[in-house]
């Protein structure tokens, strides 16, 4: 005999309810003669098996504690029992109560194994105080084989890996029900709207309890909208509605870079915009009627929505309630607004609490911006007369906050002193929401942290009006390695260089500090080494950026050294007894400055160059091959730099520098004779000024397009007419922008579309100007890899004097192009552009050209 109780965990709260009377009915039926007992199934869900004539029944105590003396476990066809019996949790010898909550609780741990679909308790035989049970399961089948069909093979296994049909999970209805929904879903949203979707299962006879599954696609044709109608609406265009509706669109011929496909949640979204569009317009109370669409015979449809446009509403007049830190006109000067303009609400909400961007001039952002984090700004409708809205702006100020605590965290490679230095936001200062966007740019300008991963986390303290702040970053690699080989010009040109982005020179003889490098201070060092046949040139650099650790300014070092020997094309051989040599030093000092705003910076550098000829003919720059010429100059360069917050790919801001390179006037001052002396007593100290200014400016467009406009111009001067321009320190227009291996102090201009240098005289230009438009779109912004595509427009051109430099006559190209940024490697790319004009002397356009970008950004 044995009595079984099925204690399942969603029936437990209705047993509680009605626990008294459920006792007295089931004493009823145990004190009824045995013979008339049969099997009973109460609300309680405990189940009493028939029980034979002539056999009284156990007497079954509800509520009392028993000892659990065994469990056993039937119905397994995969699992083993004592697997059963561990996710049960209960165990053989502790106390339990029947019914009771460990009971239950067993029950449904076996529920969450996702493993059966129905499991009953059973009580086998109670033997004074110890009760025995048995656990009645019903395993799920598990799933073996899956086929989908009727699509590409990549798309279902893309689909099957989405919608967790692996081999051995356990097929329940839900199972069946949410992956054929997904399957369905996924193709609507891609257009295709008549998608049919069937899963079919069966047994897999070649193993215990499985089942294999066939789903089967059908996915038809994509429905495209050909027409969107709107009706009701006489004050705002059809042309318009459809422009606010940002992803339901029309579809024509040429249309690629938006699809006209129906998907309801976005449509939903666009109906949303086209109310918002009203709103902007004066129509408050516009609302949509109605909305359906129509099927075409060709199989396209028609999306049809009804309007209801209502008044056109204007600002009657604004009020303020509750400042006082701020009067009335000061508050007008950020709202903006004036009595009988037309009603907007998005422009009132933006002026009131902010357009989400972090230089938003609005009124919330003011009192954020002078310590009142707790302040509360809100625009309320108060009347409305007729056609006018009266608004009034409440405003609750409470009291300006203070930074209490401030933290940095993620910063595991970083030393604390060079990511705090870095931060305005100091313990003790007033609450500022500028001052945290502005650390959240400056920890990203560094280059040790991914910048798109920076989040502050505030913790305001209500009570005593402080707030704390926490920071968190993620490192990425600070460091580069340039190692290639290849063979061009005759020649193998092998390159290392190693660069060091966030070195510890301190460290430097610490071995515990090498892992690999001694790393964490901030510091730039970098080593460069390329070789070939004809020459080979070596360079190093270091920078602190801060000296002395306490202000921001930057002391940078660095000498290099290039010996190039005479190459004959024709016969690829090397004579080295004709050569140039070139070594030089430079030093400088740089400065961040406080006015007129603290983005801006003076840099100051003095250097020093000396070019050795033997037997080495330069053509036309200088008449003499064997001799000595110097270059000590001095550099001053004054600029401001916003951009950001990411440096690799900027979204706001700008970055602009007026820069002037000078030597000695030694002409002005020598008394000599410059018409009657050579070359080589000439240039033996070089003399000349040159003068530039290259800006650069961010702007939003829409989506994550970002706008980047730059222009640029470069003038390289003379101090006596005799002398004329320097024979070096000129610029090279053309190509993609990368420096070869000449130390001449040449500067190397990028122009895309025509093949490099091809736009300046073999011996280089004393003028050059430059103008671009630059649209950028970010695919992935991951410290690992940041990757975005580019489309440009530019112009420019390079002139051999004053008289002729004409900045409306320009070299035009135009193209698109791709930039990868990994950290081990900086910056990669590739750009197809093509050049709209001939280069100088060819009547023949330059046409397409492409351009490899390796650690150069445009």
């Amino acid at each position: 005999m044995r009595y079984k109780l099925s204690l399942l965990f969603f029936t437990f709260l209705f047993f509680t309810i009605n626990t008294i009377a459920q006792e007295q009915t089931l004493d009823s039926i145990i004190n009824q003669p045995s013979d008339s007992i049969k099997k009973i199934d109460l609300s309680t869900n405990i189940k009493i098996d028939s029980i034979p004539k002539q056999v009284s029944p156990i007497t079954f105590e509800r509520g009392k504690a028993y000892e659990l003396g065994g469990i056993t476990v039937t119905g397994l066809q995969k699992f083993s029992e004592q697997a059963v019996k561990v996710f049960s949790g209960l165990k053989v010898g502790q106390e339990i109560r029947l019914p009771g909550d460990k009971l239950t609780s067993a029950i449904k741990k076996l529920y969450e194994q996702k493993q059966f679909s129905n499991v009953d308790a059973y009580i086998t035989q109670i033997d004074g105080n110890v009760v025995y049970l048995e656990f009645d399961v019903t395993e799920l089948p598990q799933l073996n084989n899956i086929t989908i069909n009727g699509i590409k093979k990549n798309k279902a296994k893309e689909l099957q890996k989405d919608t967790e049909l692996k081999k051995g999970a356990m097929v329940t209805d839900n199972l069946l029900v949410t992956s054929e929904n997904y399957i369905r879903e996924n193709f609507q949203e891609k257009g295709f709207l008549n998608t049919k979707v069937t899963v079919d299962t069966k047994k897999d006879t070649t193993n215990v309890n499985t089942v294999d599954m066939l789903v089967h696609v059908d996915k038809g044709e994509k429905v495209k909208i050909k027409n969107i109608y709107f009706d009701g609406n006489k004050e705002v265009s059809d042309k318009k509605l459809r422009k606010a509706m940002k992803n339901t669109k029309e579809s024509f011929l040429g249309r690629f870079w938006k699809g006209s496909k129906y998907i309801e949640d976005d449509f939903k979204e666009d109906l949303q915009s086209v109310i918002d569009k009203y709103s902007e317009k004066g129509h408050r109370d516009a609302r949509i009627l109605s909305d359906s669409i129509s099927w075409n015979t060709d199989g396209s449809i028609n999306v049809h929505v009804g309007l209801e446009e209502g008044k056109k509403y204007y600002f009657g007049g604004i009020s303020y309630l509750g400042n006082k830190v701020y009067t009335d006109q000061q508050l007008d000067q950020y709202l903006r607004i004036d009595k009988g303009q037309v009603y907007n609400a998005k422009v009132l909400k933006e002026r009131v609490l902010g357009d989400g961007t972090p230089d938003s001039e609005d009124i919330s952002s003011l009192y954020q911006n002078s310590g009142y984090i707790f302040s509360q700004v809100n625009p309320v409708e108060t009347k409305v007369e007729n056609d006018s809205i009266f608004v009034e702006i409440r405003i609750a100020e409470d009291e300006p906050a203070t930074l209490r605590k401030v933290t940095i965290n993620g910063n595991d490679k970083t030393n604390d002193h060079v990511a705090y230095r870095q931060i305005r936001t100091r313990p003790g200062y007033l609450y500022r929401k500028d001052d945290i966007i502005r650390t959240i740019r400056e920890l990203g300008q560094l280059g040790f942290f991914d910048p798109e991963s920076i989040t502050p986390d505030l913790k305001p303290n209500y009570y005593d009006k402080t707030v704390d702040i926490d920071y968190s970053v993620t490192e990425k690699g600070a460091s580069q390695i340039e190692l290639q080989g290849g063979y061009g010009g005759g020649s193998f040109i092998g390159t290392l260089g190693l660069s060091f982005n966030n070195f510890s020179m301190r460290n430097i003889f610490n071995k515990k500090a090498y892992k690999p490098l001694p790393m964490g201070d901030g510091q730039s060092l970098a080593l460069r080494l390329q070789k070939s046949r004809f020459y080979t040139t070596s360079s190093f650099s270091f920078t602190e950026p801060w000296l002395g650790g306490k202000r921001p300014q930057s002391l940078s070092f660095s000498i290099y050294q290039s010996k190039q020997f005479r190459y004959d094309y024709t016969t690829r051989t090397v004579d080295k007894d004709q050569r140039l040599n070139i070594i030089g030093a430079s030093i400088g000092l740089g400065k961040r400055l406080k006015w007129p705003d603290d983005y801006f910076t003076l840099s100051q550098t003095v250097s020093l160059q000396r070019y050795d000829l033997k037997n080495y003919p330069l053509g036309n720059i200088l008449t003499f091959s064997t001799g000595v010429s110097n270059n000590l100059a001095y550099e001053i360069n004054f600029g401001r730099k916003s951009a950001g917050p990411n440096p690799i790919f900027p979204k706001t801001g700008s970055e602009f520098n007026v820069g002037v390179k000078a030597t000695f006037p030694y002409s002005l001052v020598n008394d000599k004779d410059y018409t009657s002396i050579s070359d080589q007593e000439k240039y033996k100290w070089l003399e000349y000024y040159k003068v530039s200014f290259k800006g650069k400016w961010y702007t939003p467009l829409f989506d994550k397009f970002v706008l980047m406009s730059n222009a640029e111009v470069g003038i390289l001067g003379y101090y006596n007419k005799d002398l004329g321009y320097s024979p070096f320190e000129r610029y090279f227009i053309g190509g993609d922008g990368l420096a070869t291996f000449q130390l001449d102090g040449r500067e190397t201009i990028g122009l895309r579309g025509y093949e490099n240098s091809t736009l300046s005289p073999t011996a280089g230009s004393p003028i050059y100007n430059k103008f671009q438009l630059e649209v950028r779109y970010p695919v992935t912004l991951k410290p690992s890899a940041s990757i975005y595509l580019l489309g440009f427009l530019e112009a420019g051109n390079s002139y051999d004097t004053y008289d002729k430099f004409n900045p409306f006559e320009l070299k035009r190209s135009a193209g698109l192009g791709v930039r990868i940024f990994m950290p081990a490697f900086g910056l990669l790319g590739i750009d197809f552009a093509h050049g709209f004009d001939p280069i100088p002397g060819q009547t023949i356009k330059s046409g397409w050209q492409t351009h490899f970008i390796i650690g150069q950004q445009f």
